[in-house]
């Protein structure tokens, strides 16, 4: 890839990115990661994964203001439509598309090219450890979601049967199950390494938060009655 391609797709990208949680930061973490994975396979298009990972997240916008919108496939036809309008071959645009097309976690649009899944682990890999607790705490507050919800006896809820979206709820539905969806080892490897914080950080909150309900509601059942 010639500087003036990465240019041209990496300020297509920045005039796209308004999300804090997925800011242009996230996707140059998102390419370095990749560049670190691709360094372990063979035989790595780096056109078409550069170019998938500066453009992935270019549908948030999108998404962020109508919650039915998909992403990954706005971002993926925003992609496909701009490197045909620069001149780009519609095979290269097309496997560029695929890419950020799958590189969402579901279960039901797997991504099947080396690249997908370099992209897929790369993106993964900044919702794993403290990183991902960050970004994940600083989007709750972008759409005003709490910390955590209450049962019906007053106690906090863990999240993991939670309907009503908060940051526990997240972390027992997504950022837990995310270390054994690793297609590559690269990634798997470093994702095991960075399991244990985002472990001790969830107990650690759980712990504090619950306390004072288990605690604060004696005393003031002893004042107010």
């Amino acid at each position: 890839m010639t500087k003036e391609t990465y240019c041209l797709l990496e300020n297509f990208m920045l005039c796209c990115m308004e999300d804090a949680a997925h800011d242009k930061e996230h996707i140059y973490r998102v390419l370095y990661h990749a560049l670190d994975i691709a360094k372990t396979e063979n035989h790595v298009n780096y056109d078409v994964l550069i170019a998938a990972c500066l453009l992935h997240d270019i549908g948030r916008k999108e998404q962020f203001e109508n919650p039915a919108l998909c992403h990954a496939m706005i971002g993926s036809e925003k992609a496909y439509q701009f490197l045909l309008e620069h001149k780009f071959e519609k095979h290269y645009a097309d496997q560029v598309k695929q890419c950020i097309q799958t590189h969402r976690y579901r279960k039901n649009n797997p991504p099947l090219s080396l690249e997908a899944k370099i992209l897929f682990d790369a993106d993964k890999l900044d919702v794993t450890g403290a990183i991902g607790i960050a970004r994940t705490l600083l989007y709750k507050g972008i759409v005003s979601e709490p910390l955590y919800s209450l049962l019906p006896n007053g106690s906090v809820s863990s999240g993991e049967d939670d309907v009503v979206p908060s940051f526990f709820q997240e972390y027992k539905n997504k950022l837990e199950n995310l270390y054994s969806n690793f297609y590559t080892e690269k990634a798997t490897k470093i994702a095991n390494e960075r399991q244990h914080i985002a472990i001790e950080f969830y107990n650690h909150l759980y712990q504090e938060v619950n306390w004072p309900y288990q605690n604060g509601r004696n005393e003031l059942d002893k004042i107010v009655r």
